[in-house]
């Protein structure tokens, strides 16, 4: 994961920093920066989790709490990206963002809950097997696959809104934007729908260190997306 990230920033690398510094400040160049970045923080947590030989299940139930809450923030960010973009298809309705907001405040609310809830009595231990370093958690719960049961929904949700105004405004509006933004959300919501049921299905019946990797890879290749398509929709 961390080496695909690596590849996907050096490879955008100077199309990043021309939009950094021509565009205008403002609330979406901060969104994108924190979008952008978080999944660095998230990385850099995983690694130390995975390499660092001398945690205590203490310490390994902090760090895991602090991965989590991290991958989450990420989500975040990714998926408001495209509750604007949702937002300015359907003509700055603000009943439509307010009940996005509202819904998805919700479901990040819930989630929360269901993580750290679970956490907390998990049982860490670091292994005994002589070179093997890091944190690994010897109990886990099914009950995490609902977080990812949510994030469905609510990109379901989503997509439904995108394609239908779409289907709405098929031949009055052809602009090149207009279409960006359709054909982004779309591709976006199609990919994180994949993830979020992929992580189901991983989450009850798989073991926890195969479920953590595929639980991290959704939060990057999330927020790859949305920089990437913000990118492109700046150039």
């Amino acid at each position: 994961m961390t080496t695909f990230w690596c590849y996907d920033y050096i490879c955008s690398l100077h199309e990043e920093w021309t939009y950094l510094l021509r565009s205008d400040g403002g609330k979406v160049k901060g969104l994108y920066i924190i979008a952008r970045y978080l999944p660095f923080i998230l990385l850099t947590t995983n690694l130390y989790m995975s390499f660092n030989p001398n945690e205590t299940p203490d310490r390994c139930r902090v760090l895991a709490n602090v991965d989590s809450a991290i991958g989450m923030v990420s989500v975040i960010f990714a998926e408001y990206f495209f509750m604007l973009r949702t937002y300015a298809l359907w003509n700055n309705n603000k009943f439509l963002l307010a009940a996005m907001v509202t819904t998805f405040f919700a479901f990040i609310v819930a989630s929360f809950t269901i993580a750290f809830t679970n956490t907390v009595p998990a049982a860490y231990a670091t292994s005994a097997i002589p070179g093997i370093t890091g944190c690994y958690q010897s109990t886990t719960s099914l009950q995490l696959f609902i977080p990812f049961v949510l994030l469905t929904v609510f990109e379901l949700a989503l997509l439904i809104l995108t394609l239908a105004r779409a289907i709405q405004n098929w031949q009055m509006s052809s602009s090149r934007l207009y279409i960006s933004l359709v054909n982004h959300n779309i591709s976006y919501y199609a990919c994180g729908l994949l993830f979020s049921v992929t992580n189901i299905f991983t989450s009850l019946l798989l073991q926890y260190s195969y479920r953590t990797m595929l639980h991290d890879f959704q939060f990057i290749i999330l927020a790859i997306l949305a920089t990437r398509m913000h990118l492109h929709l700046w150039g």
